[in-house]
């Protein structure tokens, strides 16, 4: 039986994260890329596995990998989107807080996406209608929850709202202090762990718009429930608005608030 798309993504994660994981701890080349961003030798080749599998399973397909940019047929219906090792600098200080995102776009709509954990061993997937976490084999559905009161905010360039929008500013506003806890774990890892209930939300500035960082993350939040906005409460993934997801519509309104009042000055 063919293999179906959320089972390829999950495939490919794994496969990009198992590389990952053998090479934790190892010196690694570094490859300069612009703005002080790099890339090392475990991004290369988890990505290189990451398309393996795909392109071995969706030959047909085009693929968007941070490190290799877009490759196959440009028209096509059906796109990969690829980010190998999310939390590159993470990495290279062995720091076990990174991702492994392969989402797929058909048309305009991100649906199946998957999300791995190279150090928990943990594989967060969707299929468009639910979101799911697969751990030893096993899958449990994921449910959100504002509980902890957790924020994860995105501290890393680029800044594409700024002066109007700065996360650092938020972590700084009063209504944010009175209400939630900050986290900076700079992987959109995060997102996963919206979906699962482990925060409360996360926010982020930049363009959504077939980002192999966040739409992986973006489709599990969707699928799981959660309620996902730009920062300007206009749906995701359509400009240079950056992004709230949060567990509930209490915690977005919030965040959708404190938001705003940075960006009031554009108007």
């Amino acid at each position: 039986m063919p293999i179906t798309d959320e089972e390829l993504a999950v495939t490919a994660a794994q496969a990009g994260a198992a590389v990952v994981r053998a090479s934790f701890g190892a010196e690694l080349t570094r490859f300069d890329k612009s703005g002080g961003d790099f890339a090392t030798a475990a991004d290369i080749a988890a990505e290189e596995a990451v398309l393996d599998v795909l392109r071995s399973a969706r030959p047909e397909d085009s693929v968007t990998g941070e490190e290799s940019g877009r490759t196959g047929d440009r028209l096509a219906d059906r796109m990969w989107l690829v980010d190998p090792l999310c939390g590159t600098l993470n990495f290279a200080v062995r720091t076990m807080l990174v991702g492994v995102n392969v989402a797929l776009r058909t048309g305009s709509q991100v649906r199946v996406a998957a999300s791995a954990d190279p150090f928990a061993d943990e594989v967060f997937w969707t299929d468009g209608a639910r979101a799911y976490v697969r751990r030893d084999g096993v899958d449990a559905q994921l449910t959100p929850s504002a509980e902890s009161g957790l924020v994860d905010v995105n501290l890393d360039p680029p800044f594409p709202n700024s002066p109007d929008f700065r996360a650092v500013r938020l972590l700084a506003d009063a209504g944010f202090v009175e209400r939630f806890r900050p986290r900076v774990v700079s992987t959109t890892l995060a997102l996963a762990w919206v979906a699962a209930g482990r925060r409360a939300a996360y926010v982020t500035d930049g363009d959504m718009r077939d980002n192999v960082h966040f739409s992986s993350g973006i489709a599990l939040c969707q699928a799981a429930g959660c309620v996902v906005t730009g920062l300007d409460g206009q749906p995701p993934r359509s400009g240079a608005v950056g992004l709230i997801a949060a567990a509930d519509h209490r915690t977005h309104t919030a965040l959708l608030a404190l938001g705003k009042n940075q960006l009031s000055s554009r108007s």
